[in-house]
């Protein structure tokens, strides 16, 4: 009898040979393995640089709070559409500890930008940030940020843009923080309070429209990427320029689902003939503003709401209670002198409107609430404030410190004693 694993009269081993009865015998047990290593190997080198990196992030970035490795590569793989190797994850979770990451306990990580601990400001590529607890304050260019942003990273928009982008240009806020006014106007104090000033649409010209046309058109074609499939996308406007936007936001593929009123009555509108008081006392050239619009948009779904729900926690708004829905018109007063002392922005929006609104736009409570055009940061105070996650992009530098200074005021502030 020869011993086990002998060379045989082939030159071949007893094992080999019987490896060969196997295949021989149907199984084609080594020819499966060697293809499915191979199929492995071949998927995981044909993804795109910083695929998982990116995957990984925008996990994290959902749950503030941490969450384990398994649940980190259930979600990565849903979001690149294919198994994520495990080796992997682990791999760039542990080499980017403690720089990117927390680890919490074994096998459980947060991103290090949420965990407790001072502001932080730091530079995160080319771009400063500010970070308050769960919300991320970046100084930047929003078309700029957002081209650089990864796909599927984004739950939701909140935001008050500039309307024209002229008043926001660097002439026209030279003028309004001198007092000049220009494209702003600084309405007189009216019974011993001063007035904000208002940004006058009437007087952008045909070039100006087609400008603010072209604008969102370039911005909501960046913005559209990185928005998860059923995202909402929820943008302040008046009634002067909303159709302009809504245009150009449609062109880009969104699809529009509603408009939410925001009632408020505004010092905007209502006014008698400039030079003609008198002698047209009985005329208002426009009527007075009693409500704000606020376009809601979305990003088409994936499959049906309830597919969509369960993979990108998307595809509807957040209800009020178990009883009530939520609704198109929120009741507003206009923001408060103790607010705009925290906050000393233009066009602040009030805390207690923000919040009822940002918290409705993730129908699960969970994700990340983007806003582009986030002046003093008060989407942002609104989003930690209500427990979720967030990230402002400010261009001008001065509105970029003042939002560091007053989101963590504008978090503690509570509107007519509630929140």
């Amino acid at each position: 009898m020869m011993p086990a694993n002998t060379l045989r009269g082939d030159g071949r081993t007893d094992i080999e040979m019987n490896f060969d009865q196997v295949d021989r015998g149907g199984s084609g047990l080594t020819e499966d393995v060697q293809t499915s290593y191979s199929q492995a190997m071949e998927a995981e080198t044909r993804r795109q640089p910083g695929e998982i990196r990116d995957a990984v992030l925008s996990v994290l970035r959902v749950h503030p709070s941490g969450v384990s490795v398994g649940a980190i590569i259930r979600d990565a793989s849903r979001l690149i559409g294919d198994d994520v190797r495990e080796s992997s994850v682990r791999s760039y979770l542990r080499l980017n500890t403690p720089r990117l990451f927390h680890r919490l306990a074994r096998g459980r990580y947060q991103l290090a930008a949420f965990g407790d601990g001072p502001t932080a400001t730091t530079n995160e590529g080319s771009f400063r940030t500010a970070v308050h607890g769960n919300a991320t304050l970046v100084h930047a260019d929003c078309l700029e940020w957002l081209e650089q942003r990864a796909p599927n990273s984004i739950h939701a928009v909140v935001t008050d843009p500039p309307y024209g982008l002229v008043e926001y240009s660097a002439k026209e806020q030279s003028k309004l923080r001198t007092g000049k006014g220009g494209v702003w106007r600084l309405p007189p104090s009216f019974d011993g309070v001063r007035r904000s000033p208002l940004p006058r649409f009437t007087v952008l010209s045909p070039a100006d429209r087609v400008s603010l046309g072209d604008f969102f058109a370039r911005w909501a074609a960046i913005l559209a990427p990185a928005l998860v499939p059923g995202a909402n996308v929820v943008i302040a406007a008046n009634p002067l320029l909303s159709y302009i936007v809504a245009g150009a936001l449609a062109q880009a593929g969104l699809e529009r689902r509603a408009e939410i009123v925001r009632l408020v009555t505004t010092m905007r509108g209502g006014d008698r003939p400039k030079g003609a008081h008198k002698a047209f006392a009985d005329v208002s050239v426009m009527p007075r503003s009693m409500w704000e619009p606020w376009l809601v948009f979305r990003k088409p779904l994936e499959g049906r709401v309830q597919d969509n729900l369960r993979k990108w926690h998307t595809g509807g708004f957040r209800r009020p209670s178990a009883t009530q829905p939520f609704g198109d018109v929120i009741r507003s007063a206009p923001t408060r002198k103790a607010e705009r002392v925290l906050a000393p922005h233009p066009t602040l929006k009030p805390q207690g409107f923000l919040r009822h609104l940002v918290r409705g736009v993730l129908p699960l409570g969970e994700g990340v609430v983007l806003d582009p055009f986030c002046g003093a940061g008060s989407t942002l105070a609104a989003a930690t404030r209500v427990g979720y996650a967030s990230i402002g992009v400010e261009k001008d530098p001065e509105f970029f410190e003042l939002a560091d200074r007053a989101i963590p005021q504008l978090v503690g502030y509570q509107p007519n004693g509630g929140c």
